[in-house]
C-alpha cells in the first residue's frame, strides 16, 4: 500500500466486501485471503495478455506470506485466450476439464477459492463456472479494467454468450471479495479507459446529479490523464489520483447499494441497464469492433431521446448527457465517423435493432421496458418502463413519416428553444468578457455544441450547468484565448463558423502556431470570401486550404486585428459584421467599420448584435453621417451575472405555421412585437394576410388559422427582414388558394437563402414540385402556385432535406396536411436549432408519426445505381493521346466525345494558330477557359471532353478542374512516353508550334496535371505493336472509375476464387506467357516491391517505372489488377521505413484507378488514413502477415489485427504461419467467427508453410495462388489453382459432374476431347461424352435431368426443342432462336416442371454467336462498346465503315446477325438464295438491327461495303451464280474513307463450313484481299464460352485450339 491509511471499503449485502483503492494487488491481497477467505486452493484464472505481467509478482506474494504464517495452501494458474470470443461454452468446458484433471493433485475440491484477474470477460467466465463447478465455490473478483471495476464485477452476474446472443446462459453468483486496485488502470490502454467511462457516467445520470457535475467538470483534466501512454507505475493518473477514485468509488457504491436492495433484477436493478437496451442491441450487431461502453454510450442518448420524445425529459437533459459522453470521448450515435471507421461502415438497421432488443432479459413478454430518464440524476419510475415499438422506432430511424392526423379543436402552447442566433452571439460575448455569466434558455443544439467545443479548446473560457442543465455557467476569460493544435470542427454550423473565424484571429500561439478551422462537405462550400478577406486586410493570417472563399481554414496566431478604418461588403451574409462586431473591441485600437457595396442584408441581425453588445458593456455607435457605419471603441467585455436567451423566432414559425395550415391555435408565450429578431414579425407579416387572426403582444404571438384549406395567397411579400422564415411561407403558399385563376404567392428578398446550408430557393423549388407544386425561381426569391392541399401528391422517395434544420421542419409543417403523409429524411437534422421538434409534433400537436429505416433502403438499391454518370474531361500534353482516348472513352461509355480546341475552332470560325496569331496567346487563353466553363455547366453529364494541353496554364482553368473531381467528377490525365510525344510534336502542324524546349514545358506542367486530375491513364506504351491490345485496359479503367466494373462483387458472387502473385522484375519480359498464367485466376496481383526498376537498383522502382508496369499489364491481360507492396517485415522486400516512396506508389495504384490495392495495416496512420480515404473505387485489401509466427489463431492475438483491418479495408488478409494442422483448423474457426461477425467483409485467411497448405485448400476468397511459369512463389507452401482444385476434388468438395453432347450425328465431334483436355488442363475431376440422339421427348430429357450432370452442349436437330425442357432461356438465344448450351444454376431449384421440381435449375444459352465474336475480335474485328446503340467497331485499330455481311439465311445465319449487332455493325446486309426466305429472317429482328436485303446487282454496287462478312452457306454445293454474282460484287468493293478510315484496311470473312479447310468462297474472298478464317475456329470459340458458363473459368483459346485443330489440314 501506498498509504498509511486502510483501503476504502464499500458495503454490499450488509458486508465489507468491496475494497477500492491503489495497491492492492499482491501482498495485500494474499494476506486479506488468507485471513478471510481461507482455503487450502486458490486457483487464480486469467487471460494470456495479463499473466505475465501480473501472475508471476502474485505467486512470490502468496509463497511468502504462506511460508510467514505456515499456511497450507496452494496456488494453481491457468491461462485463456483474451476477447470476448473466450466467453464460451468452449472455453468454459477447457476450463472445468482442466479442474478436474488428475493432474490436479490433491483435486480441487468444493472449498476452493477462484480468483478472477481481468475484465468483464474473465469475470463473467470464471464466475459462472464457480456458480457451476461442484454445484458451486466461492470466487473473488479483481477487476482490471475500468468497466469491469465499476460495472461487471459487482452484482454476481455471471454468463456466457451463445449464437443466440450475450449473456443468455449463466447464473446470480456473488463472489466472495471484490478487490479493486486502480492501478490496474495506470496500464489500460486510453480507448478502454474511456470505455470504462460510460458505466461511470451512467450510474450518474441515473442516481446523482452532484456526480454527474462532477464528471463535467473533471473531464479535460481526466481525459489529459488518460490520453498519456499507458505504462507501468503511477505517473500516468498522478494528476487524477484522488479524482479518479472519487469516480470509481461514486458508481460502486451506487451499485452496490441497488444490488443490495434488488439482487435478482425484480424492478430497482433494471435502472443500472440505462442506455442498456438499445445499447445492448448495437452491441449485438458492432461487436467486437465497437467496445461495450460505446454501445452503451450511444444508447443512452437514444435512450434519452425517447424519454424527451415521450414527454418525460426535458431536452436540456438530453444535450447535457451528450455532451457530457462526447467530453469523455465517447461516440453518441451511430453514424460518429470513428464507429463507422471501425465498424467498417456495418449498416445497423431498425429492424435488426428491434429484434435484437427482443430478447432483453428486462422485456416483458413481447413489451419492451426501457429505464427512462426524468432528469439527470434521476429516472422517471424505480424500475424499466414499458416502451412501444412505433416509439422506439422513430427514434432509431433516419427519415419521419408525418401523418395528417391533427384534431380540429386543438389549442396549443408552444415555447419554441432559445435563438440560435442569440445563443451563438451569448457564447461569443460571455467568452470574450471577464467574470462569471448565466445563461438561460441556450439553444441546446448542434450548432451551439461546435460553438462551445470551439471556445473550450481554444481556451476562451470555461463551461458548467446548473439546475438541471437548464442554466450554462460561462466563466469568461477576457479574450485571452490560445491557439488549437487539432482541428476546430464546425459541421454545417455557418453561424459559428463565421464567429469562430474572426475569434480565432485573437488566439495567442501559446503551444500552437494556428488555429485549422473546417467543417462538413456542405460547409466547405459555403462562402466566408468576404470576412476573411477583411480579415486579412486588416492584419491577421488567413490561409485556405482546399477551396479559395470557403472553409477549411488556419488561421496564425497572435496577429489579432490592428482595427481602425475596416471595409466589409454585407450583402452576403450579416454574420460577417455580427463576427466582426464582437471582436472588434479586442482590436489594436478603435475600428470604424463600413458596410459597402449596398444596402446589408439582413439589417435586423446586425442591431441584434450591437444591442447584444451592449448588454456586456460595449456600446456601438452607428454612424449619423456616414451611411452604414459603426464605431466600435476598443474594451473588453464585463459579463452581466445573468442573460436570458429569448426563444428563436425563426423556430417559432414552425408551430405557428402549424395552427394556420390546420385550423387551430397556437400560442408562442415568450417571443412578441418587443423581440430583437426580425423573424417575429412572420405572425403579422405573412400569417395575417394569408387569413389567420393573430394576436400578438409584446412578449407573444398566438396565431389560429382559417378553415382547413382556406389560406390565402399573398400577391407579393418582401421577407428580407426575416430570410430564414421564407421557407415555412413557401409550404403554406404551397396550398394557399385565391380564388383566382393562378393563386400565386411572390416571396422577395431572400437571395442570401441561397448560400446557407444548401441552396434554399432552389432546395424549396425541388421539394415542392414533388408534391405536385409549381414553383419559378426569382434572382431574389420564389414564386409559388398554391393548390388544394387534397391534390398534394406522395412525394416519391421523400422529401430530401439537404442536411438543413429549416427545410425539414418546413415540409413537417406540409406533412400535417398533405392526404398521402409525407416521408422527411434525415430526421436528425433538426438537431441544428430544435432537437425535440419532432416530440413537439407527437405531444402538444398530437401528429402521428412513424420512423422510417433509410439505411436500410439505401442498403437495397443497386450498384449500378450508384455508378457515376458526371462528365469526363482529359487532360494532358499534346501528342499524348487525348483526342484518341476521348473517342474510344466515349464508344465504351456510350456517350458523346467533344474535342474542346475543335469546338473552340467551329465557334471561333479560326484555327488556333490563326486565333493565336490575330489575337494573342491571352486571348486563346480567354476563350479556352470560356469553353471549359461551359462544358462543365451545360455538359454537367454524360460527355468525354479533350482539354487542351495547355489548359492548365490558367490558374483559374486548374481550379476549375480540381474543384470538379474535388466534387466527384473525373479528370483524367492521360500519358503517354515523353520520347514518343516528342517525336509526335515534330509532325503536327495543326497546332501552333512550342516555343520553349518541350521537355521543360512537361517539366514545368506536370504537377499542374496532377493537380488538376484524379486519375490517370497511359495511352500507349513504347514497343507496343498491336494497336487493339490496350484497348480493354482502358475498357477496365473506365468502367472501374465510373463506379460501372464491380469486381468485388463479381468476384464475390463466386463459389470460389483465386488470385495469381506476379513474382517477375519486369512485366515487359514476362508478357508472352501472362495470358497463361493468369487462367483460372480472377484477379492479378503486381508485387511492385519485387519489381527491377534499372534506374534505381536496391529500393522500390520509381512512380514512372511501376505506372508503365501497371500499364502493360492492363494491357495484357483483361483482369482486374491487385496492387501489392510487400515489406520486408511483412515478407516481402521493400524496406520498412520507405514511407515516402510507399506512399507515393499507393497513390499512383489509386490515381491509375486500380480494382485492388493491398495496403498493409502496420504502415503509419498518416498514410493508412490517406490512402484509405481517397481510394474511389478501388476496393482496399488490409493485410497483415506474420512470418515470424508470433501470432495465433487460438489466443485472441489476431483479433486487434482484423479489427485495424476493418477500419481500413473493404476485404481483410490475414496470413499466418502454420506448423501443425491444428494451426489450419484454429484458423478456420477464426474465419469463420470474422465471416459470422462481419458478413459483407470477405476475409482471405491463410497460413504459409507447407503445413499450411490445407489453409490455402480450404480458404474460398481470392486464394493467393502460383503458377509453374512464374519464376518463384510469392510465398511458402502457395499453390497453383490447378492444384486447388485437384485436392478439393480428392476432399469431394469438387465433385466430378457428367457433360454430355446432344445430337445426331455427332460421332466425329471434337467437342469431348476438347472439354476433357480443358478439364484436365485445370485441375477438374469431370467428365464430357457423347449422347447421340434425336429424341428430345426422352433421351434428352431424361439425360439433363440426371443426377450429376454437370451441363451440356446441343447441336443438331435438338437446338429448337431443348428450349421447351429448360427453365429459363438467356436474352440472346430467345432473340437468336436456339439453345446450345446447358448450363446448371445449382443455387436455384427448378419449379416450373412439376416432375422435375426441386432438381437444379437449368438455364439455356447460345454460344454460337460468341464463338464467332471470339474469331472476329481476334482477327482484328472488334467494337469498342458494350452498349450497341453506339457501337462503333473497329479494324486494327482504326475506324471501319461499320457494315457487315451475312451470307445465308438458315439458322445459323440468326446467330451472325445478333454477333454483329453486338459487336456494333450497321447496316448488317444479308444475302441468300431465297429472297422470301431472307426477306421472313430479316422481318424477325427488331428495326434497330438495320437489316438491309440484298438481292439485286443495283442493290450489291450501292450497298455500303461491308468490313466483316459471315458465311453460313453449305460449302459442299455449288453457289448459284447469280448468288455468286453478288457476293463477288460486295466483297469487291473499297471500304474507302468516307468514315475517315485510311486506305488500306484489312477485313475479314469468317465461313463456318468446318470442311474443306479452304472453300471456294474462302477463295473468292482472298482473291478480292480479304482475310478468312474457316468454322472450326468457331468450334474453338464455342468450346471457349461453354467450359466458362459451366466452371467460371475462362481457359486459353490456344489450348482448346490444339486439340480441335490436332490432326487437321491450316487453311
Amino acid at each position: 500500500m501506498g498509504s498509511a491509511l486502510p483501503p476504502t471499503t464499500v458495503s454490499i449485502f450488509g458486508r465489507e466486501d468491496i475494497v477500492v483503492d491503489y495497491d492492492l494487488w499482491g501482498s495485500y491481497i494474499v494476506d486479506d485471503l488468507l485471513t478471510n477467505v481461507p482455503s487450502a486452493t486458490y486457483i487464480l484464472i486469467t487471460d494470456t495478455n495479463l499473466y505475465q505481467s501480473y501472475v508471476p509478482s502474485f505467486e512470490k506474494s502468496f509463497r511468502k506470506l504462506v511460508a510467514e504464517r505456515n499456511a497450507d495452501s496452494r496456488l494453481l494458474t491457468y491461462q485463456i485466450p483474451p476477447g470476448e470470443t473466450s466467453k464460451s461454452r468452449a472455453t468454459k468446458d477447457s476450463i472445468e476439464d482442466w479442474l478436474l484433471s488428475n493432474d490436479r493433485d490433491p483435486p480441487c475440491d468444493t472449498k476452493s477459492v477462484v480468483i478472477a484477474l481481468g475484465g468483464g470477460v474473465i469475470g463473467d467466465m470464471i464466475g459462472f463456472v464457480a456458480a457451476t463447478f461442484k454445484r458451486g465455490i466461492k470466487f473473488v473478483q479483481v477487476p482490471t479494467s475500468l468497466l469491469a471495476m465499476v460495472d461487471s464485477s459487482i452484482g454476481g452476474k455471471t454468463a456466457i454468450d451463445t449464437p443466440a446472443g450475450k449473456n443468455l446462459i449463466g447464473a446470480f453468483w456473488q463472489p466472495a471479495k471484490i478487490y479493486i486496485d486502480l492501478n490496474f488502470l495506470n496500464t489500460l490502454p486510453t480507448r478502454e479507459f474511456i470505455n470504462g467511462m460510460a458505466e461511470v457516467i451512467k450510474t450518474a445520470a441515473i442516481w446523482n446529479e452532484a456526480e454527474f457535475e462532477r464528471l463535467e467538470e473533471n473531464a479535460s483534466r481526466v481525459m489529459a490523464a488518460i490520453r498519456t501512454s499507458p505504462e507501468t507505475g503511477d505517473q500516468r493518473l498522478s494528476s487524477i489520483r484522488s479524482i479518479l477514485k472519487d469516480l470509481v468509488l461514486g458508481s460502486v457504491r451506487v451499485k452496490a447499494h441497488v444490488v443490495s436492495a434488488d439482487e435478482r433484477e425484480g424492478g430497482l436493478r433494471n435502472l443500472l441497464n440505462f442506455g442498456h437496451s438499445i445499447g445492448h442491441a448495437f452491441e449485438g450487431i458492432l461487436t467486437p469492433q465497437i467496445l461495450h461502453g460505446e454501445c452503451v454510450s450511444i444508447g443512452m442518448v437514444l435512450e434519452a431521446a425517447l424519454a424527451r420524445h415521450l414527454g418525460v425529459l426535458d431536452g436540456g437533459a438530453v444535450a447535457r448527457l451528450a455532451k457530457c459522453l462526447a467530453s469523455y470521448g465517447l461516440p453518441t450515435t451511430s453514424k460518429d465517423a470513428t464507429v463507422r471507421r471501425r465498424s467498417a461502415g456495418k449498416q445497423c438497421n431498425v429492424d435488426r435493432l428491434l429484434s435484437v432488443m427482443g430478447v432483453d432479459k428486462k422485456n416483458v413478454g413481447r413489451k419492451k421496458r426501457i429505464v427512462l430518464l426524468a432528469g439527470i440524476g434521476r429516472t422517471y419510475e424505480k424500475q424499466a418502463s414499458v416502451v412501444l415499438d412505433r416509439d422506439i422506432r422513430v427514434i432509431l430511424s433516419s427519415g419521419v413519416l408525418v401523418q395528417p392526423s391533427m384534431s380540429k379543436a386543438l389549442k396549443v402552447s408552444c415555447t419554441p428553444p432559445g435563438s440560435k442566433s442569440i445563443s451563438n452571439r451569448a457564447l461569443v460575448l460571455a467568452a470574450l468578457g471577464e467574470g462569471e455569466c448565466r445563461i438561460k434558455n441556450l439553444l441546446h443544439s448542434d450548432d451551439t455544441e461546435v460553438m462551445l467545443n470551439a471556445l473550450v479548446k481554444m481556451k476562451g473560457a470555461s463551461f458548467s450547468w446548473e439546475e438541471s442543465g437548464q442554466v450554462l455557467v460561462v466563466r469568461g476569460n477576457g479574450g485571452r484565448l490560445q491557439a488549437h493544435g487539432e482541428e476546430l470542427y464546425l459541421g454545417n454550423a455557418g453561424t459559428a463558423s463565421r464567429f469562430v473565424t474572426s475569434v480565432a484571429t485573437l488566439a495567442t500561439s501559446a503551444t500552437h502556431e494556428s488555429s485549422l478551422l473546417t467543417g462538413n462537405e456542405r460547409m466547405k462550400k459555403r462562402p466566408i470570401g468576404p470576412l476573411v478577406e477583411t480579415l486579412q486586410a486588416n492584419g491577421a493570417e488567413v490561409e485556405y486550404l482546399e477551396s479559395k472563399g470557403s472553409l477549411p481554414l488556419r488561421i496564425k496566431a497572435g496577429r489579432g486585428m490592428k482595427g481602425g478604418d475596416i471595409n466589409l461588403a454585407a450583402t452576403i451574409s450579416s454574420q460577417y459584421v455580427s463576427s466582426l462586431l464582437m471582436c472588434a473591441p479586442y482590436a489594436d485600437e478603435d475600428v470604424t467599420l463600413r458596410l459597402i457595396g449596398g444596402k446589408p442584408v439582413s439589417q435586423l441581425y446586425i442591431d441584434m448584435t450591437t444591442a447584444m453588445m451592449a448588454s456586456f458593456g460595449i456600446h456601438v455607435r452607428k454612424s449619423t453621417t456616414e451611411q452604414h457605419t459603426y464605431h466600435i471603441p476598443r474594451g473588453c467585455y464585463t459579463n452581466p451575472k445573468e442573460y436570458v436567451i429569448e426563444s428563436d423566432a425563426s423556430s417559432a414559425t414552425y408551430p405557428l405555421a402549424i395552427a394556420a395550415i390546420t385550423g387551430t391555435t397556437c400560442t408562442v408565450p415568450n417571443i412578441g412585437s418587443a423581440s430583437l429578431q426580425g423573424d417575429a414579425r412572420f405572425a403579422v407579416d405573412v400569417l395575417r394576410p394569408m387569413g389567420c387572426k393573430v394576436e400578438q403582444t409584446e412578449s407573444s404571438t398566438t396565431v389560429t388559422g382559417p378553415a382547413k384549406g382556406s389560406l390565402k395567397p399573398i400577391e407579393e411579400v418582401d421577407m428580407e427582414p426575416m430570410t430564414d422564415a421564407f421557407l415555412t411561407a413557401s409550404v403554406l403558399a404551397a396550398v394557399a388558394q385565391g380564388g383566382r385563376s393562378r393563386s400565386t404567392t411572390r416571396i422577395v428578398g431572400i437571395a442570401n437563402q441561397r448560400v446557407k446550408e444548401c441552396n434554399r430557393i432552389k432546395a424549396m423549388y425541388d421539394e415542392l414540385a414533388k408534391f405536385g407544386v409549381t414553383c419559378r425561381e426569382l434572382p431574389d426569391g420564389i414564386e409559388i402556385d398554391g393548390k388544394p392541399y387534397s391534390e398534394l401528391n406522395r412525394p416519391l422517395g421523400g422529401v430530401h432535406c439537404y442536411d438543413d434544420h429549416r427545410v425539414a421542419m418546413s415540409f413537417s409543417v406540409l406533412g400535417t396536411i398533405a392526404p398521402q403523409g409525407t416521408l422527411i429524411q434525415e430526421r436528425e437534422c433538426v438537431g441544428k436549432t430544435w432537437p425535440g421538434w419532432w416530440d413537439t409534433l407527437r405531444q402538444p400537436f398530437e401528429v402521428q408519426l412513424e420512423g422510417v429505416d433509410l439505411e436500410r433502403q439505401h442498403q437495397t438499391s443497386s450498384p449500378r445505381e450508384q455508378a457515376s454518370d458526371k462528365s469526363v474531361f482529359i487532360i494532358g500534353m499534346r501528342g499524348a493521346g487525348k483526342t484518341t482516348t476521348g473517342h474510344l472513352a466515349a464508344d465504351i461509355l456510350g456517350w458523346r466525345f467533344i474535342d474542346l480546341d475543335t469546338q473552340l475552332e467551329e465557334i471561333s470560325g479560326q484555327t488556333i494558330p490563326e486565333i493565336i496569331k490575330e489575337s494573342g496567346w491571352d486571348a486563346f487563353r480567354d476563350r479556352e477557359l470560356a469553353i471549359l466553363k461551359d462544358a462543365q455547366q451545360e455538359k454537367a453529364t454524360k460527355h468525354v471532353f479533350a482539354c487542351g494541353g495547355g489548359i492548365v496554364e490558367l490558374q483559374e482553368a486548374r481550379r476549375l478542374l480540381a474543384t470538379y473531381h474535388q466534387a466527384g467528377g473525373l479528370v483524367i490525365l492521360v500519358q503517354r512516353d515523353i520520347e514518343d510525344v516528342m517525336a509526335f510534336l515534330q509532325m503536327d502542324k495543326t497546332r501552333p508550334a512550342y516555343v520553349e524546349d518541350m521537355r521543360g514545358v512537361w517539366d514545368r506542367r506536370r504537377p499542374w496535371y496532377f493537380e488538376c486530375s484524379n486519375y490517370q491513364f497511359y495511352s500507349q506504351r513504347k514497343g507496343t505493336t498491336a494497336t487493339n491490345q490496350p484497348l480493354h485496359g482502358l475498357d477496365h479503367f473506365l468502367r472501374t472509375v465510373t463506379g460501372q466494373r464491380r469486381s468485388l462483387e463479381s468476384i464475390q458472387a463466386k463459389e470460389r476464387s483465386f488470385f495469381v502473385s506476379l513474382t517477375v522484375p519486369d512485366v515487359a519480359a514476362a508478357a508472352p506467357t501472362l495470358e497463361e498464367v493468369a487462367v483460372g485466376s480472377d484477379a492479378l496481383e503486381l508485387r511492385v516491391d519485387l519489381l527491377q526498376d534499372p534506374n534505381r537498383k536496391g529500393t522500390l522502382p520509381s512512380v514512372d517505372f511501376v505506372a508503365d508496369q501497371v500499364a502493360l499489364l492492363r494491357s495484357s491481360v483483361p483482369l482486374p489488377i491487385i496492387f501489392t507492396i510487400r515489406t520486408q517485415s511483412q515478407g516481402g522486400k521493400a524496406a520498412d521505413d520507405a514511407h515516402s516512396d510507399i506512399r507515393s506508389l499507393l497513390q499512383l495504384a489509386l490515381h491509375m484507378g486500380l480494382e485492388f490495392l493491398d495496403l498493409e495495416i502496420q504502415l503509419p496512420e498518416d498514410i493508412l488514413h490517406a490512402i484509405s480515404h481517397s481510394k474511389g473505387n478501388t476496393k482496399i485489401i488490409a493485410s497483415h502477415h506474420d512470418p515470424r509466427n508470433s501470432l495465433s489463431w487460438t489466443n485472441g492475438s489476431w483479433v486487434p489485427h482484423y479489427n485495424k483491418a476493418l477500419l481500413y479495408g473493404d476485404i481483410v488478409k490475414l496470413v499466418g504461419v502454420a506448423k501443425s494442422q491444428d494451426d489450419n483448423a484454429s484458423l478456420a474457426q477464426f474465419r469463420s467467427w470474422a465471416l459470422a461477425a462481419h458478413p459483407a467483409v470477405p476475409v482471405i485467411a491463410i497460413n504459409m508453410g507447407i503445413q499450411g497448405q490445407l489453409s490455402r485448400i480450404q480458404n474460398s476468397f481470392l486464394t493467393p495462388v502460383s503458377h509453374p511459369s512464374l519464376p518463384f512463389k510469392a510465398a511458402p507452401g502457395q499453390l497453383s489453382a490447378k492444384e486447388i482444385r485437384m485436392a478439393l476434388s480428392l476432399h469431394g468438395v469438387v465433385q466430378p459432374k457428367n457433360f454430355y453432347l446432344f445430337g445426331k450425328p455427332i460421332a466425329k465431334s471434337k467437342s469431348p476431347d476438347m472439354h476433357n483436355h480443358l478439364f484436365r488442363t485445370m485441375g477438374l475431376p469431370h467428365d464430357y461424352q457423347r449422347c447421340e440422339t434425336d429424341d428430345a421427348a426422352a433421351v434428352l430429357e431424361e439425360g439433363i435431368r440426371k443426377e450429376g450432370f454437370g451441363g451440356g452442349s446441343v447441336t443438331i436437330p435438338l437446338k429448337l426443342p431443348v428450349m421447351d425442357l429448360l427453365d429459363e432461356i438467356d436474352s440472346a438465344a430467345k432473340i437468336i432462336g436456339a439453345v446450345n448450351t446447358i448450363v446448371v444454376d445449382a443455387k436455384r431449384s427448378s419449379e416450373i416442371f412439376p416432375k422435375h421440381r426441386g432438381k437444379p435449375y437449368l438455364v439455356g444459352y447460345n454460344t454460337d454467336w460468341t464463338g464467332m465474336q471470339l474469331v472476329l475480335t481476334n482477327a482484328g474485328a472488334c467494337t469498342q462498346t458494350s452498349s450497341p446503340s453506339t457501337a462503333t467497331p473497329t479494324i486494327n485499330g482504326q475506324k471501319s465503315s461499320s457494315a457487315g455481311l451475312v451470307i445465308g439465311g438458315g439458322g445459323t445465319a440468326r446467330a451472325a446477325i445478333y454477333c454483329l449487332k453486338q459487336m456494333g455493325y450497321s447496316p448488317i446486309h444479308l444475302l441468300g438464295r431465297s429472297p422470301d426466305k431472307l426477306k421472313a429472317l430479316a422481318s424477325s429482328f427488331p428495326a434497330d438491327y438495320n437489316i438491309s436485303l440484298v438481292m439485286s446487282p443495283d442493290a450489291a454496287s450501292s450497298a455500303q461495303p461491308p468490313a466483316v462478312a459471315i458465311a453460313t452457306i453449305p460449302a459442299d454445293r455449288a453457289i448459284d451464280e447469280k448468288m455468286l454474282e453478288l457476293i463477288h460484287t460486295l466483297l469487291g468493293s473499297s471500304i474507302g474513307i468516307a468514315s475517315g478510315v485510311l486506305e488500306p484496311v484489312e477485313r475479314v470473312l469468317l465461313e463456318m463450313a468446318y470442311s474443306p479447310p479452304v472453300t471456294p468462297l474462302m477463295r473468292t474472298a482472298t482473291e478480292k484481299g480479304w482475310k478468312t478464317f474457316r468454322g472450326l475456329e468457331v468450334l474453338v470459340g464455342q468450346g471457349v464460352g461453354q467450359f466458362e458458363l459451366w466452371t467460371g473459368i475462362k481457359p486459353l483459346v490456344r489450348d482448346a485450339r490444339e486439340i480441335v485443330f490436332e490432326g487437321e489440314e491450316e487453311a
